[in-house]
């Protein structure tokens, strides 16, 4: 029973590490000579797997899309923490 509390809160912390990396990506995209830093390439390389498959959901023309990956990609990560999570860890705890 410790080893699945363990890994609940291993995999609690790391969605919650990845939905700070997602804002701070998103925020990072206002400034443009940013991508150049090695801290945030590192941040790109990390979120950009969690970005892509929410990327072909833009709004706009094809001129000037606003791109809401970053916004459905932290609301998938919070999906799956409040409700996928807790709901897979009842079901553990009771075996």
């Amino acid at each position: 029973m410790i080893n699945i509390l363990f890994v609940y809160q291993v995999i609690h912390t790391v969605i919650t590490i990845l939905m700070y990396a997602i804002i701070a990506r998103a925020l990072l995209s206002w400034f443009p000579n940013v991508p150049y830093n090695a801290l945030v390439r590192a941040l790109y390389e990390i979120t950009e797997p969690l970005l892509k498959p929410f990327q072909r959901f833009q709004f706009g023309g094809p001129g000037f899309g606003i791109d809401i990956s970053p916004i459905l990609a932290y609301f998938t990560l919070m999906i799956i923490k409040t409700v996928v999570l807790p709901v897979l860890l009842s079901l553990l705890l009771r075996f």
